[in-house]
């Protein structure tokens, strides 16, 4: 059943990062959530990034994500980047709404 809920959204940046993190998806590792929080499946540990992952943890525990040297989003600044990453969570927000883009 598809639902949509209003999050704040550090809440969903960290959902996200630990689903890229545990090699799962989104939809996935919410479910586990709910059914956590719900008393209906045991909390396990968060697993290790799967063999070959190009997401590895940093000594201080934040993620990184391996890339080519020449990757394009080496030579863009953050600012950019981040509005990359905005203007690609609009269109999945839009898509998801079933509007277009």
């Amino acid at each position: 059943m598809k639902t949509t809920l209003d999050l704040p959204d550090e809440l969903v940046r960290a959902m996200k990062m630990r689903a890229l993190l545990q090699g799962r998806t989104l939809r996935d590792l919410v479910a586990d959530f709910l059914r956590q929080g719900l008393g209906m499946a045991p909390q396990q540990a968060p697993q290790a990034p799967p063999q070959g992952s190009m997401v590895q943890t940093a000594p201080n525990g934040l993620p990184t994500i391996r890339c080519n040297a020449n990757a394009p989003a080496s030579a863009m600044l953050l600012q950019d980047l981040l509005l990359l990453e905005q203007e690609a969570q609009t269109a999945e927000d839009l898509q998801r709404a079933s509007r277009s883009v």
